[in-house]
């Protein structure tokens, strides 16, 4: 019993300085917290006055120094304490303390225009020198117009409530504004919505964006939308950023941005009076249009290298493989990282030329890039999945990437290091591994099945007559023979037809277009637009391959065009099978009407396969 208690009186010691612990670390780790924030608005107009906030989150401290080079003080500092509740974890434990702190407000001057900077203010707490951090402030100029005698604006202060339900253009407006206005095909411009204005602006409506040959990519805008002070035209006007857009021009020429509208509600004033007896309206509307914008598109320069990507921007790539020793009908995975800013979403997979005697599947394509001003970036990954299926030692040349360079204007081709890689001899009679064209994760062992074979001998009645020597006796013996050589002559075909792996690949291409073309009509009906036009080309290209007899590694637009040249197809039909080709390359990635493109697509690709069919003889 007594060491029971002597037991429980530890643990209770335990305890105690566990807590004891836990608050002197928690107040420890509070007091080296200590911030010094200024607080300043980012833009202010020349001759007006404006006030900066220095807040410190302590109590025990001395007086700050604050240096405003570039601006006149005019009152301060005006002093105000806080407190309020802070929660934090430690190990678990969840405590609450309080904090308290004290902000000091200053009204300053802004007497010239320009950029400066309020540089950093020190302040001492409990004997220790910290700083704070350092803000710039725009001072734009005073209006051009409407001033009154003692110099100031009478637009001074901002979101007025209107005197009049007449909203003037100069009052309120809307601008489209783009960053650059002559580009190359493909690369990024900024396209900006921002509205101006005078008076109260309750609310803007939001349209839809449609640029004629050009890919919209909205950019994402915080909710709560903040305005700022920006001088235009001689005057200060409240500023919000609206709507902004990435575009990518698919073509060159003029590109038409076309005027946008807008409906806006403004609040006007009056009294209740005014409104309820005269019918004065509390708010009125406006609808704003935006000017025109015409944008410069210059076409790609002559001399594009081999294997172009159709990537405008800039990029690094990379490469790594999974693994250089390995035996025959093992798997190996090459990994590119395309990284950069551009057109990434466009940039077609890089042609990797295994050796001959790999299976190489479709890659599997991770996109890890954002959206940015100067287009997306970020990562796009490709892994390709390829199975030797002989020993030996092989090269996989080095991964190439072509691209046009916005900055320099020039096309850049860059490249990784190659890779040896030594098979090792298989298992003999080891199962053969089988891909679904999607990623390794897939891949499935092909198990070798033996039919169970039945015995027992048959049980033989007599015929009634002698059997010796009858026609039927004859029979029983010829028939079991004529059926055993027709069953090795079809033995043997058989074992030519798989061994002629080329002839199977032929005498099959068709009908596996067709699953494939199954599989995409049934994304057409769900409305899935990339996974539909990922499945058109496995089925247009995996036919060409297996029709032709070209691996998958070796498939390229030229090369397809003079074989099927060469087995009698027409250019007409060549012709089409580029377009749709094209088509689905960029279409994934075009607004418009999605259902009608992919129905248009989905019949073409039936048509241009049953013509080929039709043409080519073996």
């Amino acid at each position: 019993m007594l060491y029971s208690q002597n037991i429980s009186v530890l643990e209770m010691k335990r305890v105690f300085f566990a807590i004891i612990g836990i608050i002197l670390f928690s107040a420890a780790l509070f007091a080296d917290e200590v911030s010094f924030v200024i607080s300043a608005p980012k833009s202010v107009v020349v001759g007006r006055n404006f006030q900066v906030q220095y807040t410190v989150n302590s109590t025990k401290v001395g007086e700050p120094i604050v240096p405003f080079a570039d601006f006149k003080l005019l009152a301060g500092p005006y002093q105000s304490t806080y407190s309020r509740m802070m929660s934090s974890e430690v190990n678990g434990v969840y405590t609450t303390h309080s904090e308290n702190g004290i902000t000091y407000t200053y009204t300053l001057l802004a007497e010239k225009e320009g950029t400066f900077t309020l540089p950093a203010a020190t302040i001492e707490v409990e004997g220790k020198k910290i700083s704070s951090n350092t803000a710039k402030i725009k001072v734009l100029p005073q209006d051009k117009t409407n001033q009154s005698a003692n110099g100031r604006s009478r637009r001074d202060n901002r979101e007025q409530w209107s005197s009049s339900v007449n909203i003037s253009n100069e009052e309120l407006f809307v601008r489209a504004i783009i960053n650059k206005t002559t580009v190359y095909e493909q690369e990024a411009v900024l396209l900006t919505f921002k509205a101006y204005t005078l008076v109260n602006l309750t609310n803007l409506s939001i349209p839809n964006i449609d640029i004629k040959d050009c890919v919209l990519q909205s950019v994402d805008l915080p909710q709560s939308r903040e305005g700022d002070i920006e001088h235009y035209n001689g005057t200060n006007y409240r500023v919000y950023t609206w709507q902004q857009f990435v575009l990518f021009p698919q073509k060159s020429g003029e590109i038409a941005i076309p005027s946008i509208e807008y409906e806006a509600t403004v609040g006007v004033g009056g009294d209740v009076f005014d409104i309820m007896f005269n019918g004065r309206p509390s708010s009125v509307k406006k609808v704003l249009r935006t000017a025109p914008i015409k944008l410069n598109v210059k076409e790609l320069p002559a001399g594009k290298p081999i294997g172009f990507s159709g990537g405008v921007g800039n990029f690094r790539l990379k490469s790594s493989l999974s693994t250089n020793e390995l035996k025959a009908n093992e798997a190996v995975t090459l990994r590119l990282v395309i990284s950069g800013v551009g057109n990434m979403k466009l940039i077609k997979t890089p042609e990797i030329e295994f050796p001959e005697s790999f299976e190489v599947y479709d890659p599997k394509i991770e996109n890890r890039f954002k959206l940015t001003n100067s287009g997306f970036s970020g990562d796009k990954v490709i892994e390709y999945l390829a199975i030797p299926r002989q020993p030996g030692e092989f090269t996989i040349p080095a991964p190439k990437l072509s691209y046009f360079d916005t900055q320099s204007g020039e096309y850049k081709t860059i490249e990784t290091e190659s890779y040896t890689l030594n098979v090792a001899k298989g298992k003999e009679g080891s199962n053969e591994v089988v891909a679904s064209f999607v990623s390794k994760e897939e891949l499935k062992m092909l198990g070798q099945d033996v039919r169970y074979i039945k015995t027992g001998a048959a049980k033989l009645q007599k015929a009634g007559e002698y059997f010796f020597a009858s026609t039927t006796y004859l029979l029983c013996y010829i028939v079991p023979l004529l059926l055993f050589a027709i069953y090795i002559m079809l033995y043997y075909k058989q074992m030519r037809d798989n061994a002629d792996i080329s002839g199977l690949r032929i005498k099959k291409a068709n009908s596996i277009a067709v699953k494939r073309l199954k599989v995409s009509q049934k994304l057409l009906k769900e409305n899935n637009k990339e996974l539909f036009y990922d499945e058109i080309l496995k089925a247009l290209w995996g036919y060409v391959s297996d029709k032709l007899n070209i691996p998958v590694s070796r498939l390229t637009k030229d090369n397809v065009a003079a074989e099927l040249s060469a087995k009698g197809v027409s250019a007409d039909i060549i012709s089409e099978l580029e377009t749709v080709l094209n088509e689905c390359e960029f279409a994934r990635y075009a607004p418009g009407d999605a259902a009608a493109a992919m129905d248009n697509v989905y019949k073409k690709a039936m048509e241009i396969i049953g013509k080929m069919e039709n043409t080519i003889k073996r």
